[in-house]
């Protein structure tokens, strides 16, 4: 039987197939689950996916739901963290603990607009000083902070 992953990451209605290869790559040398919720963007047979996710694409523990509310009764997540640019709170900050779910929006819109208020104290950003940074790409954005739910769970250093 396999271990069950201490943190999932959740793509909400993820546009662009490059950066869902990358993150799915990453989920795999982090072992991470990788949870996708419709609509998506593209195709999961699309070869910009598979380019950028190469040969781990094989290895990676996904899972699909059609819709937000499938998710949350299927999954019942605990512990959810919602990156976004709209948080006032750097990532750093939070607690991370295993069975963690980090959940970001897509490329072009973030969250559903009802989600800043539901989950507005669960929203956290990664700063950025740069006078003209708008955002992180989502690939980059989700690396940064699984790897930080990684550190701060396993304590690895």
């Amino acid at each position: 039987m396999k271990k069950k992953s201490q943190i999932t990451i959740v793509l909400l209605s993820p546009e662009i197939p490059q950066n869902t290869g990358a993150i799915g790559r990453m989920c795999v040398c982090l072992d991470a689950r990788l949870i996708l919720i419709k609509p998506l963007g593209f195709l999961l047979d699309q070869k910009h996916l598979k380019r950028a996710g190469l040969d781990y694409w094989q290895f990676l523990d996904k899972t699909i739901y059609d819709d937000w509310l499938e998710f949350r009764k299927m999954e019942q997540p605990q512990q959810m963290f919602f990156a976004s640019t709209k948080g006032i709170r750097p990532y750093y900050d939070f607690q991370f603990e295993p069975n963690v779910f980090l959940i970001f929006g897509n490329e072009s819109s973030g969250f559903p607009h009802e989600f800043y208020d539901i989950f507005k104290d669960r929203l956290y950003m990664i700063p950025m000083p740069g006078k003209h940074s708008r955002s992180h790409n989502l690939a980059n954005a989700v690396s940064i902070i699984a790897y930080e739910a990684y550190r701060q769970i396993t304590k690895p250093f």
